[in-house]
């Protein structure tokens, strides 16, 4: 028997466990990457190898080489758009790992889906509810709280986290965009593909090899973590609807403050934290609201109010 993502009730420990690895694993990820570009290698080559390792196990377990028709679109363009903008974003962050602290990226990173629900709007015609808008802003007002530009603490390395998580918001509407038409197997190979071959030139230029054992496996590592997070996800959202399992994307601040700490020393100052506060509280609204309409359309619950 298939597995269905739940309407209501209890959400299963299952997808509850997959979401808790996956954003574990996510954690690895930024941690991981911050050590080596830490130790001076090029946060491109860095972005790179990790799409090299995941593009590899993609084609592996996905058997690629069998019936290749199956990647056949007629929409290479948004293909390579989406694929630029997922290289772009693993780019841009981690360069902005070089200066910030995790805690301080992955709070603007959790701007995305308040982001996502601008674009969508804008780009995809979505209907919008005020109350989604005002959560958006009040998330707004949770960057600008740990950036605070003008008081001398915005820098390079909060643009570049911005621009991240902006371009993986692009990135995320375009799978929306594509979702109706594409398989699942072409949505997950190509745009590791595309940021590999794209890159491929600059690679000789921006190349900088780990200096040691354990930076080799760190590096190594990134690609697999990051697909293996991806799986657990795919799996979880077999069993549980998005809605119910997006709170739980939050514990990621707890990894994130973890590693963060037993790492790299840092120990986030008061305003981000109250930022990093703001931001989480505007998104779980946003998705109180996402599950709440969903109640609503299945009948399980009642009017929104």
């Amino acid at each position: 028997m298939s597995e269905s993502p739940t309407a209501g009730g209890a959400t299963p420990l299952a997808a509850i466990l997959c979401v808790f690895g996956a954003f574990f694993l996510f954690s690895c990820t930024d941690a991981g990457a911050k050590t080596l570009v830490l130790a001076g290698m090029h946060p491109a080559f860095v972005s790179w190898m990790r799409f090299v390792v995941h593009a590899i196990l993609a084609v592996l377990l996905m058997r690629a080489w069998w019936k290749p028709g199956r990647f056949l679109s007629r929409r290479w363009w948004a293909h390579l758009l989406r694929g630029a903008m997922l290289f772009s974003s693993g780019l841009m962050a981690f360069s902005a790992l070089r200066s910030l602290q995790l805690v301080e990226f992955i709070s603007i990173i959790f701007m995305a889906p308040l982001v996502i629900t601008v674009l969508a709007s804008v780009l995809l015609g979505e209907h919008v509810e005020w109350r989604r808008w005002m959560a958006v802003l009040v998330g707004l007002a949770g960057v600008m709280v740990i950036t605070r530009p003008g008081m001398g603490v915005f820098q390079i390395g909060h643009l570049l986290a911005i621009g991240a998580m902006l371009a993986y918001c692009v990135f995320v509407i375009l799978t929306r965009f594509l979702s109706a038409t594409e398989s699942q197997e072409t949505l997950l190979l190509l745009p590791a593909l595309v940021a590999v071959v794209g890159m491929l030139p600059a690679i000789p230029a921006i190349a900088s090899l780990p200096v040691g054992p354990l930076h080799w496996v760190i590096l190594l590592s990134l690609g697999i973590f990051g697909a293996s997070g991806h799986w657990l996800l795919i799996r979880a959202y077999r069993i549980a609807s998005a809605s119910a399992l997006a709170p739980y994307a939050y514990l990621q601040m707890l990894w994130t403050l973890f590693f963060g700490y037993m790492l790299f020393g840092d120990v986030p100052d008061r305003w981000t934290v109250v930022g990093a506060s703001i931001i989480v509280a505007s998104g779980l609204y946003l998705m109180h609201r996402d599950r709440r309409s969903h109640l609503v359309a299945s009948g399980v619950a009642g009017p929104l109010r």
